[in-house]
């Protein structure tokens, strides 16, 4: 039995919700023996009354223990618990001089000490620098307030946690974009190899067996041969699709939303407003048959949707005038060229070719074909076409539309 590869994902934020844990209850502890082993300025116990420090410290210790729990992801970690958890470290910086009326003449920690940063830093974790700073701006009016007036340590400590939740605050939403980016690129990496294996599978077994009935009916010959024809015609049009692996236009676009400038590729609807850009293959693939090759780039060729339908019409022409003139026996190429300056497409055939002097006179016989319908949707959109052939050669079309005459087009019918 073939082994299946197994993928275990991890979230790049969880370490920092486990560091907020171990964070949370050490600096419990550190509150706790700072109000039982610490001494005032002048050496003595801390507090004038014990028992509103120790009340609050033995409620933050409970709290600390009991909440565990919601901060062990950013599922658990909810707005509500932010809110309590805030009141909680708030509540302890306004009972500090309750409990010590000393602590507004002489800098000293505050009840809940340190212990007041894991509140801001789950804010900060669970929604960004925006969410930090918020919490942030309540800490230091709390600490601002409960020493009447800012001193230089106030100030450093109130600085020092905001702009350290804010950084982290940061950190996060840069480390979830870089996540999603992430995310998306192994699920187009996984869906590239599953089309690669339904390629190979195609070709094992239907393409094949589409070439033996092409084969087959061509040998038996009769009713057979045009059941060999058919099947050769599709099987072509399989390869094609399966070769190229066309997908719908797509837009690149960067999104700086969220922290960090995200990169991504979005499927184009239709919409009433500016069209997007197109990709020519799409448009030409299903020319391809038994009769007519097609060749292309690997990667898409995008072209102004108007550009790329006038394109693809002057394509259609040229292979109109091929089944017209050539016969319907005749063979046809398409091959694709995206050149840094401009796109190529080139029709040629095995036909008898064109006389000398036949198109001249077709156009003063009032047939307009190769005129309107190839060189005048060219001219429309700042290409050329020209025709070359040789009696008993046949007849090759290249038209090129230059890309800069396509922007400067495009330009010129916004404005």
């Amino acid at each position: 039995m073939a082994k299946r590869e197994r993928v275990v994902r991890m979230s790049v934020e969880q370490p920092l919700w486990r560091a907020l844990t171990g964070y949370r209850v050490l600096t419990m502890i550190y509150a706790v023996l700072l109000a039982v082993f610490g001494k005032d300025h002048l050496g003595r116990q801390p507090f004038e009354r014990p028992w509103v420090a120790f009340a609050y410290l033995a409620f933050l210790a409970v709290w600390t223990l009991a909440t565990l729990p919601k901060v062990r992801s950013a599922a658990s970690c909810t707005k509500r618990f932010l809110g309590a958890d805030l009141v909680v470290a708030l509540t302890g910086i306004m009972l500090t001089p309750i409990a010590d009326v000393h602590s507004q003449t002489f800098d000293g920690p505050t009840l809940p000490s340190i212990w007041t940063a894991g509140a801001v830093l789950a804010f900060a974790i669970k929604g960004g620098w925006r969410w930090a700073a918020f919490a942030s701006t309540f800490v230091a009016a709390a600490n601002i307030i409960q020493r009447g007036e800012p001193s230089r340590d106030t100030f450093h400590n109130v600085l020092l946690v905001w702009v350290a939740s804010i950084a982290i605050g940061y950190v996060v939403e840069v480390a979830r974009a870089s996540e999603r980016t992430l995310a998306r690129a192994l699920e187009i990496e996984a869906a590239t190899r599953e089309r690669e294996r339904l390629a190979r599978d195609i070709h094992d077994s239907v393409l094949q067996v589409l070439a033996m009935v092409q084969r087959r009916g061509t040998a038996i010959g009769g009713e057979a041969a045009e059941l060999g024809r058919l099947a050769g015609e599709q099987e072509v049009a399989l390869r094609t699709l399966v070769s190229s692996g066309l997908v719908p236009p797509t837009r690149v676009s960067e999104d700086a939303a969220e922290g960090a400038v995200v990169r991504t590729v979005e499927v184009d609807e239709e919409s009433p407003g500016e069209e997007a850009p197109c990709d020519l293959r799409t448009l030409l693939a299903p020319h391809a048959g038994s009769r007519t090759s097609f060749a292309e780039p690997g990667a898409p060729v995008l072209l102004p949707a108007p550009a790329a339908r006038e394109l693809a019409a002057a394509v259609s022409a040229a292979l109109d005038n091929v089944r017209v003139h050539a016969g319907e026996a005749a063979q046809a190429w398409i091959l694709v060229e995206d050149e840094p300056g401009e796109v190529i497409v080139t029709v040629r055939d095995d036909g008898p070719g064109i006389p000398e002097g036949r198109l001249a006179q077709a156009e003063g016989e009032g047939r307009m074909g190769v005129a309107l319908s190839i060189r005048g949707r060219l001219r429309d959109i700042g290409g050329t076409a020209e025709v070359i052939s040789v009696p008993g050669q046949g007849t090759e079309v290249e038209l090129k539309v230059p890309k800069a005459q396509i922007s400067r087009g495009k330009a010129g019918s916004a404005r």
